[in-house]
C-alpha cells in the first residue's frame, strides 16, 4: 500500500515575505502616529510601542536566509492566509494599548473586520475614542481594500519572479484574473495607482463639504475600500448634506467596479465600458434594487420630501450591493421588503476585481446563463450551448468552478449560522450575521442593531465571525484549502 508523501513547503521563505509585510504594516502605523501627535493625544505612545514591536518582528523575519527562494501554489495559498491573520494580530496592538480598553477578542475582531473591509465594530460609541484610533481603523480598511499582498507585489519586485502570479491569484477576487501587463508587479502597480487616485480625489471632494479634513480622510479611506468604518456615531448624511451623499454614492459605486476595467477605461485601452456584460448587469441590478426600495417607501408612507425617493434609497442600494454597509439614518424603519432586498444584494455583491464583498455578480451572470442553456437543452437535447460573457465563450471548467463556489458559499453561511446558534445567538440573527460576515458588509440585526455594533455578541461568536470574514474576503478556497488533507500531500 503506497502512502502519499508530505510535500515540501518553503517556510523560511514564507516567513521572510511576512517580514516584508510587517514592515509595510509598520510604515502605515506612522499615519495614525502623526495624527496623534497633531492632536496632542496621550495614545501616541501606544502607536509608538505597536510600531516598535511590529518593526522588530518584521526585521527579525526579514533577516532569515532561506536556502531556496522559490514559491509555488502551496506557498502562495498558505502565505495569503497567514498574512491576513498575522497582520491582524499586530494590527490589533493599538486597540489593546490605547484607552479603548478592548480585550484580545474584541481587538482581533475589530482589526479583522477592518482588514477584510467588513466594517462590523465592537465599539459601543465613538465618542471619546482617540482620533489616532479612528484613523487607524480606516487605514487598515483601506489597506485591505485591494489587499496587502497586492500592495507588496507592487513595491517588492523580487516577488514577481518568486510565486508572484500565485500570490496574485490567491488574493484577488474573481472567476479569472486578468493581468494589465505581462509582469504581475506592473499589474499590481496599475491597480494600486487607480485605487490611490480615486481615494485622493474622493478626499478632496469631501473636503469641499462641511466636513473637516480629518473626517474627509476617514470617510475617503473607508468609502473607497467599501469598508464602512466611520469617525462619528451618527450615520453619514444625517446632517442632510446632499452633496456628501451624492459624492459618497458615486465612489461607493466605483468601488464595486472591477478596477482592471477602470484602469483600461482611463488609459484608453477599452472605452466601451457599457459593452462589458458584468458592468452592465451591475448597473441594472443596482437600479432595480433602487426602484424596489422606492416602491417600498411609497407603500409604507415614508416619503416626506424629494430626497426620500431619490438620493436616500439610491444611497442605500449602492451601499449594500458594494458591501460598504453605510446606512441612512431611518433605514431600520423601512420594513421587511427593504430587508429582503438588502439580503439579496448582500449575497450577490458587486463586480469581481473590486473592493466589494459578496459572491460577485460575475458568478451570477455565469449561473443564470448556464441555467438558461439547461432549460433550452431540455427542449432541444441535441443542441450544443455555451455560456458567453462579453461575446466570448466560457469553458465548462469555469462554469463548474462557479457552481461549486456558490454551493460552498451557501454551505459556509449555513454552517456559520448553526455554529452561532450553538454559541448562544438568536436564530435569525445568527444566519443574518453569518451572511453579513462572509459578504464583508458588516450589518447586524436585532442583537446588534442596524448600525452593525457587535459588542453584545458572545466571544466565541466573535472569533467565528472573524474567521467567516476572512473566508469571505479571500473567497473561500484560499482559506478552506489549508484545512483539506490534499493540500498537505503531493
Amino acid at each position: 500500500m503506497a502512502f502519499k508523501s508530505k510535500s515540501y513547503i518553503n517556510f523560511p521563505m514564507l516567513l521572510r515575505v511576512i517580514g516584508w509585510l510587517l514592515m509595510i504594516e509598520a510604515a502605515f502605523m506612522v499615519v495614525p502616529l502623526v495624527a496623534g501627535l497633531i492632536f496632542d493625544e496621550h495614545e501616541t505612545m501606544s502607536f509608538l510601542i505597536s510600531l516598535g514591536i511590529t518593526l522588530a518582528a518584521g526585521g527579525g523575519l526579514m533577516s532569515l536566509r532561506p536556502r531556496s527562494r522559490e514559491m509555488g501554489k502551496r506557498e502562495a495559498i498558505m502565505l495569503t492566509g497567514m498574512t491576513w491573520v498575522i497582520l491582524s494580530l499586530f494590527g490589533m496592538l493599538p486597540f489593546l494599548l490605547c484607552k479603548t480598553h478592548l480585550n484580545v477578542t474584541d481587538a482581533f475582531f475589530e482589526t479583522m473586520s477592518g482588514f477584510t473591509t467588513t466594517g462590523a465594530t465592537v465599539l459601543d460609541t465613538l465618542v471619546g475614542v482617540p482620533s489616532s484610533i479612528l484613523l487607524w481603523r480606516c487605514v487598515i480598511q483601506w489597506i485591505g481594500g485591494l489587499g496587502i499582498i497586492l500592495f507588496t507585489l507592487a513595491v517588492v519586485p523580487m516577488l514577481n519572479y518568486q510565486g508572484g502570479m500565485q500570490l496574485f491569484n490567491a488574493e484577488v477576487t474573481g472567476i479569472t484574473h486578468d493581468k494589465l501587463r505581462p509582469r504581475v508587479s506592473y499589474t499590481a502597480k496599475g491597480l494600486w495607482m487607480v485605487y490611490i487616485c480615486l481615494t485622493v480625489l474622493l478626499i478632496a471632494l469631501l473636503s469641499f463639504s462641511e466636513m473637516n479634513l480629518f473626517d474627509a480622510v476617514c470617510y475617503g479611506l473607508s468609502t473607497m475600500s467599501t469598508g464602512g468604518f466611520s469617525s462619528h456615531d451618527m450615520p453619514l448624511g444625517s446632517d442632510n448634506s446632499l452633496y456628501v451623499k451624492i459624492v459618497v454614492v458615486i465612489f461607493m459605486f466605483m468601488g464595486g467596479v472591477n478596477f482592471t476595467l477602470i484602469y483600461r477605461s482611463v488609459t484608453g485601452r477599452s472605452l466601451k465600458l457599457w459593452n462589458n456584460t458584468v458592468f452592465r448587469c451591475y448597473v441594472v441590478i443596482t437600479l432595480v434594487c433602487y426602484a424596489l426600495l422606492c416602491v417600498n417607501l411609497l407603500c409604507r408612507g415614508l416619503v416626506h420630501n424629494a430626497a426620500d425617493v431619490t438620493i436616500d434609497p439610491l444611497f442605500q442600494a449602492v451601499s449594500i450591493i458594494s458591501s460598504t454597509g453605510l446606512t441612512v439614518p431611518d433605514f431600520s424603519d423601512w420594513g421587511p421588503l427593504a430587508v429582503v432586498v438588502l439580503v439579496i444584494m448582500m449575497f450577490m455583491g458587486a463586480c469581481a476585481g473590486s473592493t466589494s464583498g459578496g459572491a460577485k455578480i460575475d458568478r451570477f451572470v455565469v449561473l443564470f446563463k448556464f441555467l438558461k442553456n439547461e432549460f433550452y437543452k431540455m427542449m432541444n437535447p441535441n443542441a450544443v450551448t455555451t455560456v458567453c460573457i462579453n461575446g466570448k465563450g466560457t469553458s465548462y471548467v469555469v462554469v463548474q468552478k462557479v457552481l461549486a463556489f456558490l454551493f460552498l458559499y451557501v454551505i459556509v453561511i449555513a454552517a456559520g449560522g448553526i455554529i452561532l446558534i450553538l454559541l448562544g445567538m438568536p436564530l435569525v440573527d445568527s444566519f443574518f450575521c453569518a451572511l453579513s460576515a462572509i459578504s464583508n458588509t458588516g450589518l447586524g440585526t436585532d442583537i446588534t442593531g442596524m448600525s452593525g455594533n457587535y459588542s453584545l455578541v458572545p466571544d466565541g461568536a466573535k472569533w467565528t465571525l472573524a474567521f467567516i470574514m476572512l473566508i469571505g474576503r479571500l473567497e473561500l478556497y484560499t482559506i478552506l484549502l489549508i484545512f483539506s488533507p490534499s493540500f498537505w500531500c503531493k
